[in-house]
């Protein structure tokens, strides 16, 4: 396939490491302009740099009005918007605060409504436009150990439908990606809060998978690379067709035909 995105804005917000930094190259290696998003200013020069080319950092954070206001300052339009921001942790079920819940809901969830509605408009009025949600296996499979995880990514593949509908027959689309274990710092300090800490990472790694993960039909943890193929293809003209949809990179993962 030839994706060029030449002469695109793409945003990814959450972009100095893990998926989103893998997201981001993966646009930016199709002639995107990429803008990459962080709470702090050295992390997002230190991802500008590894990227190259013509990508560029607004360091702010999109959890928070001012942060976002501060963001739509700095980028009042962009064609590519992918709401890549997100917090995951294991707590037990019957512990989960108040306060939990509502960060969970503001980081996850209201961050990407937020920008979907600055950001739409300008994609409906130029009549092209993708907008992009990264969710999770733990939107269809809710984990025991942190349910107020699964329930924001949950709402995500709600709020991506809702969104699609919104921009019916505009050239915009509206999707999700359903990302199933993914190798990342966050994962690997996540696998050590479930298993033997003494553990070297290739074992602890296996061990998690065998105990807390057993539907991958892949047997193993998703490279971040693989799922930035995905949103790639999503936000090229190429996947013109596709909206509404929820579309899993989950190595099997999810036992059900649909999504």
């Amino acid at each position: 396939m030839n994706i060029d995105l030449t002469g695109k804005t793409a945003l990814v917000t959450g972009s100095t490491q893990g998926i989103g930094l893998a997201i981001a190259q993966g646009l930016a290696s199709t002639g995107a302009r990429v803008v990459v998003n962080g709470r702090s200013r050295d992390r997002v020069d230190e991802a500008v740099a590894k990227i190259g080319g013509d990508a560029v950092g607004v360091a702010a954070d999109v959890a928070s009005a001012d942060g976002a206001e501060t963001l739509f300052g700095e980028l009042p339009h962009v064609d590519v918007l992918v709401n890549n921001l997100g917090i995951f942790g294991a707590v037990p079920a019957r512990e989960i605060t108040d306060e939990q819940w509502r960060t969970y809901f503001e980081v996850n969830v209201l961050a990407a409504a937020r920008l979907i509605r600055h950001y739409l408009p300008g994609m409906v009025e130029r009549h092209w436009g993708r907008v992009l949600q990264i969710a999770s296996d733990s939107a269809i499979v809710t984990p025991e150990e942190m349910i107020h995880y699964g329930v924001s990514k949950t709402a995500l593949l709600a709020l991506s439908r809702g969104f699609a509908k919104d921009a019916a027959g505009t050239g915009v689309t509206v999707n999700s990606v359903i990302a199933g274990p993914t190798h990342t710092a966050g994962v690997e300090e996540f696998v050590y809060q479930l298993v033997d800490q003494s553990l070297p990472w290739e074992k602890a790694q296996r061990e998690f998978m065998r105990l807390h993960r057993p539907q991958s039909l892949i047997q193993r943890l998703i490279e971040p690379e693989e799922i930035a193929n995905m949103v790639t293809y999503l936000a090229s003209p190429l996947a013109s067709a596709t909206t509404g949809g929820a579309l899993r990179v989950d190595g099997g993962y999810v036992d059900a035909i649909l999504p």
